[in-house]
């Protein structure tokens, strides 16, 4: 059974940081976020506003689109979410 996949850039109030990350359940990881419930790198500089995501039918994708994007540099991501997100809005409203 294949399982969905999902990736995205979540960064903080100013958008100063960018996290990339891969899940599987996009809206309970945004929760976790949101809530500091993930202990590490997104909690330590306060990233809980979703700028971007990515939709897979295979976590296996999702995975390797994930260090295609980790691997390119910080214009690139930025270039990524403008590419949908020209204002850096909120997309977790979309989830909830």
């Amino acid at each position: 059974m294949r399982k969905n996949g999902y990736i995205y850039i979540i960064t903080n109030k100013n958008n100063t940081v960018l996290y990339t990350g891969v899940t599987s359940n996009l809206t309970k990881r945004i929760y976790e976020h949101k809530n500091h419930l993930v202990d590490g790198f997104s909690k330590k500089y306060n990233l809980e506003k979703l700028v971007y995501y990515e939709i897979f039918e295979d976590i296996y994708l999702a995975i390797q689109r994930e260090k295609q994007i980790k691997a390119g540099s910080r214009k690139k991501k930025e270039e990524l979410i403008k590419s949908i997100n020209e204002e850096w809005n909120d997309l977790a409203n979309e989830l909830f």
